[in-house]
């Protein structure tokens, strides 16, 4: 496969629209051989299916997994591609075995463990999503001492530096980072970075300033805040509490991208309310019903930075789109219409 420095690769195979006679010869040659270098053993009696997305860039390689039952092994023969990199394999969320140098180690949901692409190993896929990263040798030797010790070594899910890289990725994948040239070379440094935590035995991040811990944390902050923002009693300590770190370092986390805390959770309250404020289909709805809806527990609030942010009160908004394309109601009339939606 073509690695340029310059370039992002993304290859999908999927056996969902194969006839079920060509779909195992198909994935064994095609990808499995022909894109990881690898042989193939089936071990279920189910149909046969496998989808698979594989990306890469700068020498570093992401493969996302899920299917029936299969065995890859990575033999001699496979060996002769040059291939040295350091694979972290990543079992979501139940589990896989693998075995390398004569050891043998089951991995339960979210466990993880580095593997060395320069000697055989094998790796058997159960269930779930078998997710796998692959990171040149010379570059994670750079940021980790006698990296070859560390091969077959549990890394538990609840590693700090585990969970950083894995929501890291999440959300890099998610945003597209890595085919936007623009961002690709920081997040590639950043997902080696992490890696690198992940797989060398290091203490407890705690509050740390490193680069890489500091956007996988903004990262996975962002992306929580997100998910909650329309809880009405999300507070800084619970989010800083949920992803381990303190608050007074999340409020820093969030000045850095320009926000406070409570500025970000308004911003995304505020624009979900514009849109449900501006879709026909819910124009019955009551506007204090909405400001609840998107987190607000007090209406006045909410229709003071409303209006502060775009420039007119949510009624006002809500009849500039009900009536566009005739005259727009005067303040009194809408007041009149709206009198039951108060």
């Amino acid at each position: 496969m073509s690695m340029d420095a310059a370039d992002f690769i993304s290859h999908r195979f999927s056996t969902r629209e194969l006839p079920e006679r060509l779909r195992l010869p198909l994935w064994r040659e095609s990808f499995v051989r022909g894109i990881v270098h690898a042989d193939i053993e089936p071990l279920s009696s189910a149909p046969f299916h496998a989808d698979a997305t594989l990306q890469a860039s700068r020498g570093l390689r992401t493969l996302a997994l899920k299917g029936t039952s299969m065995r890859f092994k990575r033999l001699k023969a496979s060996l002769a591609d040059g291939d040295d990199s350091i694979g972290l394999i990543v079992c979501l969320p139940n589990r896989s075995q693998l075995s390398q140098r004569g050891r043998e180690i089951e991995l339960c949901g979210g466990d993880a463990l580095a593997i060395l692409h320069s000697e055989p190993a094998t790796v058997t896929y159960v269930d779930g999503l078998l997710f796998g990263l692959a990171v040149p040798r010379d570059t994670l030797a750079q940021r980790v001492a006698d990296i070859e010790s560390l091969a077959m070594r549990l890394i538990p899910q609840r590693t700090e530096a585990l969970r950083l890289l894995m929501a890291y990725l999440k959300s890099a994948f998610k945003e597209g980072a890595l085919a936007t040239p623009k961002l690709r070379d920081a997040v590639v440094a950043h997902i080696y970075d992490l890696t690198a935590l992940a797989v060398g035995e290091c203490a407890p991040l705690g509050d740390s300033d490193a680069s890489a811990v500091v956007a996988a944390r903004h990262s996975a902050v962002l992306d929580y805040i997100a998910t909650h923002f329309q809880d009405p009693g999300l507070r800084v300590e619970a989010v800083a509490r949920r992803q381990g770190i303190s608050p007074r370092y999340l409020q820093r986390l969030m000045a850095s991208s320009g926000s406070s805390f409570t500025g970000h959770v308004n911003e995304l309250r505020l624009q979900l309310a514009l849109k449900l404020l501006t879709e026909a289909r819910l124009s019955a709805q009551r506007i204090s019903d909405i400001a609840l809806e998107v987190g607000f527990s007090d209406v006045s609030h909410f229709n003071r930075l409303f209006r502060a942010r775009f420039g007119d009160s949510p009624r006002g908004v809500r009849y500039a789109r009900r009536d566009s394309g005739e005259p727009r109601a005067s303040e009194h009339e809408r007041h009149a219409r709206d009198a039951t939606a108060e």
